[in-house]
């Protein structure tokens, strides 16, 4: 007796995807519960099998659902929101404002529903997100039905679902365990790049993702910036930088890849991790545009992703796979580099491979799940069809074919699109509640567009350092006291630096806007010499977050910009109600006590004369550990000759102004 399956496809030209890229024509395939139970020419599976639900797919391509290798889907509520800017404009200062004002789980939620019925427009069965309130996004997507590899991020900083990398370390690894095992949902974890993560919390990260083997998803070498600023401050690019912290003992899915050598392809290939591609969202921010057929060269799975829909601006795959394809011989010169059969296999079978979920889904194969679409290759923007060189179908798909041609979408063996009418999802009321959020957002940000963080960020460069950092200073009567207790043997100096700084402070009616400083820092060498010259704008906090014991403090957040005009400009530009000027000369010193990491200043402050001052600083990301570095800040103070009773808890412009 001929055995009954659930859905019997047929007459349609089957696009495998496989290994062996098989193409069936015509071509059927069965499907039994959530899988494939046979895919091959039609009349060798009419023999086999029968159903009580036969498609005939009149002649449509029948095919693996493409796979978004990398995306921000609850983004889809902040589409269009700041473009044109560079990426730490938008991202400093629009993109996080925003989200630390709005983000919550209704948003995610809706974000996501909202992002879920446009991937399914578009013929995406399978995409792989990092965002907050991360289970929100699994909760949506697999109610819709799609299939998902959802991460949680975490930054070193507060965000919108944590107020530490603690918590939401806390939060992923809770999130992990509740959701392994879903039929559609691989949960996951997102340390969110290295400039915004510690080495704790990459390793801590990675140590998570292995535990319960689970993908890590992360951005990795995105501007040449970042590239830059990671030799700078730890002597190895980016790819060599994260391995040494262990980042590789998960299983990595990492986007962007844009700046890295063929030895960094190398390593991302030993390791097996797997790289999404991003075409759109890397030449809109102007990010460049990845090697990506080096590194396919080099072995490593690349898949194709969207990005989110805020840098992008869609999360259409067939505008991504043709713009792959496309970048791929403008850049090169080479019409021959990134046939469209390379790219399509890169939107399908290698993006399921990079995402690490390859065994499952990204091809049509027996005993893989029934994720596919039908795509109509007959309207008139895609006629008509040559048959002699039997890759021109794929030519067809990449070059002509349209998002609007998907028809059909399966996942897992469900219906989630028939002719075009979703089946599980009804986006009106979802769109309503999307403008009310936009016009929220937009209320906030011309409120917002009035401050003098605003006005920073709109001239370019600034950038968010770190967050807060433990200091404590005290008046110094005597600095050689300092200077011959630093030769102590408890204390190991890292480098000294001798600077002349001139400050001058803006201030602004309205406290709540901080200040402005404007500084020219001369670098004095050996000889006594400046050396050379650095100018730099630093938007200063108004309110310190905590008084530790013996006046240790966790400092104002800074902002840092390259001040790359005159004084006078930003005089003007920033019109400040008065202004503070300060000259002094500083000795810093960059040191190990107890293990810990500490800044040394010894600052006499010439103009105004107020003498001569001793801070010690520490860079801290967390509460506990601000609290344990306040203890040895305190005992560093001692060791150096201080008195603790002779703390300063005001800034030097507080004293001039006082």
């Amino acid at each position: 007796m001929t055995p009954k399956v659930d859905t019997l496809l047929t007459n349609a030209i089957i696009l495998t995807m496989d290994e062996e890229m098989q193409i069936f024509e015509p071509g059927a395939l069965a499907v039994s519960g959530d899988s494939i139970l046979a895919v091959g020419p039609q009349d060798d599976i009419l023999a086999n099998y029968q159903s009580d639900e036969v498609v005939d797919c009149s002649g449509k391509v029948l095919m693996p659902g493409l796979v978004n290798a990398h995306t921000h889907i609850p983004m889809t509520l902040l589409r269009g929101l700041a473009d044109d800017l560079r990426l730490d404009v938008w991202l400093l200062g629009y993109m996080m404002p925003v989200e630390r004002e709005f983000v919550s789980p209704e948003f995610v939620r809706l974000g996501t529903s909202l992002a879920c019925a446009e991937l399914i427009r578009s013929g995406v069965t399978c995409f792989a997100d990092m965002y907050y309130f991360e289970e929100e996004v699994a909760k949506a997507a697999a109610e819709i039905g799609l299939r998902g590899l959802c991460a949680q991020t975490v930054l070193k900083f507060p965000s919108p679902d944590a107020n530490s990398f603690e918590e939401a370390l806390e939060y992923s690894e809770d999130y992990i365990k509740r959701w392994v095992n879903h039929p559609l949902i691989v949960p996951s974890i997102a340390p969110h790049a290295p400039y915004t993560c510690t080495e704790g919390i990459l390793r801590a990260s990675a140590a998570i993702a292995a535990e319960f083997d689970v993908p890590l998803h992360t951005h990795l070498a995105e501007t040449r910036l970042e590239v830059e600023n990671s030799l700078k401050e730890h002597g190895l690019s980016v790819i060599p930088y994260v391995e040494r912290q262990r980042l590789f003992d998960a299983r990595v899915l990492a986007a962007h890849c844009v700046h890295v050598d063929l030895g960094e392809m190398q390593t991302l290939a030993r390791h097996g991790a797997g790289v999404a591609h991003n075409p759109s969202s890397n030449l809109k921010l102007a990010s460049g545009v990845a090697p990506v057929v080096d590194m396919l060269k080099a072995g490593v799975k690349v898949g194709i992703g969207t990005d989110g829909p805020a840098s992008n601006n869609d999360l259409d795959m067939f505008e991504e796979v043709r713009l792959a394809a496309l970048l791929a011989k403008g850049i090169s010169g080479d019409p021959t580099r990134l046939p469209a059969k390379t790219a399509l296999l890169m939107a399908t079978r290698l993006g399921a491979e990079a995402m690490h979920l390859g065994d499952i889904t990204g091809s049509l194969e027996p005993g893989k799940r029934a994720d596919l679409i039908l795509v109509d290759i007959h309207p008139l923007h895609n006629a008509p069809r040559f048959r002699r060189d039997p890759d021109g179908i794929y030519a067809q798909l990449v070059y002509a074919a349209k998002s609007t041609d998907v028809s059909d979408v399966m996942v897992n063996g469900r219906w989630l699109m028939r002719a075009r009418q979703l089946l599980t999802a009804d986006v009106d009321e979802w769109l309503a509640q999307a403008a009310d959020f936009a016009r929220r957002i937009d209320a906030f940000l011309i409120e917002r567009e009035q401050s003098v963080l605003s006005k920073l960020i709109a001239i370019g460069g600034a950038a968010e350092q770190e967050s807060f950092e433990v200091q404590v200073k005290v008046r110094i009567p005597d600095p050689q006291v300092v200077l011959q207790n630093l030769e102590k043997p408890d204390i190991e100096i890292l480098y000294t630096r001798h600077y002349h700084e001139y400050d001058t402070y803006f201030r602004f009616d309205d406290p709540s806007q901080g200040q402005l400083r404007y500084r020219e820092d001369e670098f004095i060498g050996e000889d006594g010499q400046v050396a050379r010259v650095r100018y730099r704008l630093t938007m200063i906090g108004p309110a310190r977050e905590k008084h530790f014991p013996s006046g240790v403090l966790l400092s104002r957040s800074r902002y840092y910009a390259p001040a790359v005009h005159s004084l006078r400009f930003y005089r003007e530009y920033f019109n400040p109600s008065s202004e503070i000027f300060i000259e002094k000369d500083r000795l810093r010193w960059r040191v190990l006590f107890q293990g810990t990491e500490f800044y040394i200043n010894l600052d006499r402050i010439d103009q105004p004369d107020l003498g001569t001052f001793l801070e010690v600083k520490s860079r801290t990301w967390s509460l506990r550990d601000a609290e344990y570095k306040a203890d040895i800040a305190e005992k560093l103070l001692i060791y150096l000759g201080a008195d603790p009773a002779a703390t300063v808890t005001q800034d030097y412009f507080d004293m001039v102004e006082g």
